[in-house]
């Protein structure tokens, strides 16, 4: 496990991908990347795909870090950049447990993981969105992880107690 430099986080929104990430960057010492502070800009405003784009490109060119979001766009970027690629692959009913607590502790506060001026806020297509994510968005991400080449880890976690059991094999 001490060869992971460059570990990629994706899967259904609410699985915990921004908490696997910090609690990962703190373990290893790998500086940690949230992909949702970098994407949004505040007001929720979404930027331009080109800007979007190359600055992917220009977080996956570094020799070390941790990156949490799913943004399917870019996954032919940051994919080959990737040592290690976990796959929280969580069944849809744990997601949306998990998005409408985090809505209702957070709301109104920007998260950690958010950028600046994106408070926590019920978001109607959001949440159709991450229902619909396992017809949707899961089938990219089997075939991109399909392509995964030789090097490269790919660790699926299909609940809350096999992050915790992952975690449990690291060294503090």
């Amino acid at each position: 496990m001490t060869s992971m430099q460059r570990i990629l986080i994706v899967g259904i929104c609410g699985a915990g991908k921004s908490t696997l990430a910090s609690a990962l960057a703190g373990r290893l010492g790998l500086p940690l990347i949230h992909l949702d502070r970098e994407y949004w800009q505040p007001g929720w405003t979404m930027p331009d795909r080109d800007w979007w784009h190359n600055r992917v490109q220009e977080l996956v060119s570094g020799d070390r870090w941790v990156m949490d979001g799913s943004y399917a766009s870019t996954l032919h970027y940051r994919l080959p950049r990737a040592d290690t690629v976990i796959h929280l692959d969580f069944p849809r009913r744990i997601a949306m447990y998990r998005i409408f607590k985090r809505i209702l502790h957070t709301h109104g506060q920007t998260r950690p993981d958010m950028a600046d001026g994106c408070p926590e806020q019920f978001d109607w297509e959001f949440v159709k969105y991450a229902w619909a994510f396992p017809q949707t968005e899961r089938v990219k991400f089997e075939s991109a992880l399909a392509e995964l080449g030789p090097g490269q880890t790919l660790i699926r976690l299909q609940h809350p107690r096999d992050v915790v059991a992952f975690l449990n094999t690291l060294s503090r």
